[in-house]
Formats: C-alpha cells, sequence, structure tokens
C-alpha cells in the first residue's frame, strides 16, 4: 500500500523572512521508515523546517535530499511527500470519501476507481461507516482521521504532520497517538511531526529533535535525550531535570570534585574540563532524595531501599507542592538555585506528608548527575 522508505536529509539548511533568521542551518538526516519528532517552543523554527522539507516554503540555503533526490528547489507535488496541516483543511461541502479522493481526481483518476482507493485508506484509518458524511457531521479526532488518509491516499514516501494532535481533548490526544504509531509501523514509511509537548515526542517517536533559536540542541532517541541532555536548555525543556551551577574543585584521573555552596560532590570528568571551570549539572526529579528531620523519603525513581545517605546534599524549604495523583511534586526553594522540583511517589509524600515552608534536605547520588554541556 505504502510506498518506498526514503532518509531525509537536510544540509547546512537555511531560511530568511526578510532580516529574520528562523532556520539557522540545520544538518539533520532522518532514515528512512522512522517516525521522527521535531520538538521545542513556540517560534524555534521546528514548523518552519517541516514546510522546508515539504516545499511550502523555500530554502534560503542549503539543500534538502529526499532518497537520492535533491528537492530543494522542486515543487510540493514532485517531492513524494505529504502534509497533514494542523487545522486539518478538509472541505467543508465534501463528504469524507469525497475529501480523500479529491487529490486523486485531480490527478484524473476515473470515479469508480478513485472512490475505491479512497475507501481503503478510510478503512485504514476506521472511518469507512464515516464515508459519507461531510466535516461538520465528524468530531475533531475523526476529522484527524479523514485528513491522515486523505494525506495517505497519495501514497507518500514521506508524511509530514505539523501539530496533529493540539487540538484534541487530552484523552483523544493519547489515542490517536496509538494510531498514529500504528499506522507508521504498519506503512513503514517516514513520520515527521512538529509537536511542543515532550510528552507526545517521548511516547510517538524513534528520534527526537529538539529545536531552539532555529537551530537543533540535541538529536537522538528519546531515552537518550531525557536520561543524558546536553544543554541546559534541553535538560530544563524536556522537563523534570534540575540544572546546578557548580565549580571544578579538583580533578583526579576520571573524577572531577565540584562544589556547590557548602556541598561538594564528584562527578566524571570529559575531557577538557579544567579546575576552576564552571560546571552546569543535570538532576532529575525523581532522583532525589528527600530528608526531613529522621525520616528519608525516596524519589520516584529510586530503586531497592533509600542509601544510608546521598553523596550530596544542600538544606532547602519546602516551596509549593502539586498532587497529580500517581506522584506529588514539590518545588524547594534552595539558595543560588532557580527552580527545583522533587516527584514522590503519592504512597511515599502521604505516609509522611511535608507542608509549605517545612525545612528538608534534598540530596542525590553522584551517578545521578549529569555534567551538561557550557
Amino acid at each position: 500500500m505504502a510506498a518506498k522508505t526514503s532518509d531525509i536529509e537536510l544540509i547546512n539548511a537555511s531560511k530568511f523572512y526578510g532580516p529574520t533568521l528562523a532556520v539557522d542551518h540545520v544538518n539533520l538526516r532522518i532514515p528512512g521508515g522512522r517516525y521522527c519528532c521535531l520538538l521545542g517552543p513556540s517560534g524555534c523554527g521546528k514548523t518552519t523546517t517541516l514546510r522546508l522539507i515539504a516545499g511550502h516554503e523555500q530554502a534560503s540555503g542549503g539543500d534538502i535530499l529526499i532518497g537520492d533526490q535533491n528537492v530543494t528547489r522542486r515543487p510540493p507535488a514532485q517531492r513524494g511527500t505529504a502534509l497533514m496541516f494542523q487545522n486539518y483543511a478538509l472541505f467543508p461541502h465534501l463528504n469524507s470519501i469525497d475529501n480523500v479522493a479529491f487529490s486523486l481526481r485531480m490527478r484524473g483518476v476515473g470515479k469508480a476507481e478513485r472512490s475505491a482507493e479512497a475507501m481503503t485508506y478510510l478503512r485504514l484509518v476506521h472511518m469507512e461507516d464515516y464515508a459519507e458524511r461531510i466535516p461538520a457531521q465528524l468530531s475533531g479526532g475523526q476529522q484527524q482521521r479523514v485528513a491522515l488518509a486523505r494525506a495517505l491516499v497519495t501514497r507518500p514516501n514521506v508524511l509530514l504532520l505539523d501539530e496533529p494532535l493540539s487540538a484534541l481533548d487530552p484523552f483523544l490526544r493519547i489515542r490517536m497517538r496509538e494510531e498514529l504509531r500504528r499506522l507508521q509501523t504498519e506503512l513503514g514509511i517516514s513520520f515527521v511531526h512538529v509537536t511542543h509537548s515532550q510528552e507526545e515526542a517521548m511516547a510517538l517517536s524513534d528520534l527526537v529533535v529538539v529545536m531552539n533559536d532555529g537551530r537543533i540542541e540535541q538529536s537522538g532517541p528519546p531515552r537518550e535525550i531525557f536520561e543524558a541532555p546536553r544543554s541546559t536548555f534541553v535538560a530544563r525543556f524536556i522537563g523534570d531535570h534540575n540544572v546546578l551551577s557548580g565549580r571544578i574543585e579538583h580533578i583526579d584521573g576520571a573524577r572531577a570534585q565540584v562544589s556547590l555552596g557548602a556541598a561538594g560532590f564528584e562527578i566524571a570528568a570529559p575531557a577538557g574540563l579544567k579546575v576552576g571551570d564552571a560546571a552546569q549539572l543535570a538532576v532529575r526529579s525523581d532522583k532525589v532524595l528527600i530528608t526531613a528531620g529522621r525520616q528519608r523519603l525516596k524519589a520516584v525513581g529510586a530503586e531497592g531501599d533509600a542509601p544510608a545517605g546521598p553523596a550530596a546534599s544542600v538544606p532547602a524549604t519546602v516551596a509549593a507542592i502539586e498532587y497529580l495523583g500517581m506522584w506529588v511534586k514539590l518545588r524547594l526553594a534552595i539558595a543560588g538555585v532557580d527552580e527545583f522540583t522533587v516527584s514522590l511517589s503519592d504512597r511515599q509524600f502521604f505516609d509522611h506528608p511535608l507542608q509549605v515552608g517545612d525545612a528538608v534536605l534534598a540530596g542525590w547520588e553522584g551517578q545521578d548527575l549529569h555534567l551538561l554541556e557550557a
């Protein structure tokens, strides 16, 4: 049913809008048959990058390759891509089957053939029972499925999706994530999906590309991005990471001693690190250990019994408490730290509840610290 699998490569691709640089010399390769999410805040360049791949924007510089073809100057219809717009862009006067068949009609395909093909793709997205309904008679999720079928009926090598889940309610968003992943696996083609939701990117993608100010901050598998952010921006944007500022006090072979105020702790010392260097480190909120009086609360991600004592700890005050169902999130006030959060399971918190204003110690193990790039 699907077309062949094609790699996508951007080579030094850039896009100017007048004097504004929206995409800043991006280099990226998306292997064929992968689900890739372009992730970042509003205005970071992710949608412009998607539109450069689609051909709906012309690159100001660099090259765009799909498969073995340089498509930089080709119109959208000659790229082997299909773009699903954020607002779905269905024709309001056409029913579902005619919306899906529209591109085939424009290519001169006969009515019987295009209707049969459109119905095949409506079945693929479980919308065959709604073939005769117009968009106004469909829910948001149903409209999205019709828009997906319309994009796929052209048998693209690459499907491009511009924030396709943003208008859906949370429950339907999760269901449609499952559907998108099923379709990508079943068809075997490349999906490139723009989103500002970290959860969506983690749930869907084989490859996450985190963008900021028109540049790629980091790309890699979801777990790698979450476990080992390379920059302060990625650590903070991905969420659930606390960023600490310290200084290298001593280096002994492969280990470095870092000071954070009155506290000190060890980290692995990468090449090029020198005594006196500033160090930005990240520790996940679910790896933090809280000590209140004589009671130590394990973080959500801690395994086994709590250790006899963390490798390092700092005094803190509970500034805010959020109950989130499966876990409780604490925001701590720590001298010299902009923001610091801790995730505790609901049971751990309510067995030994804390209150705003309580004095605690926040600690962590050395292996749970991750050195960020400057």
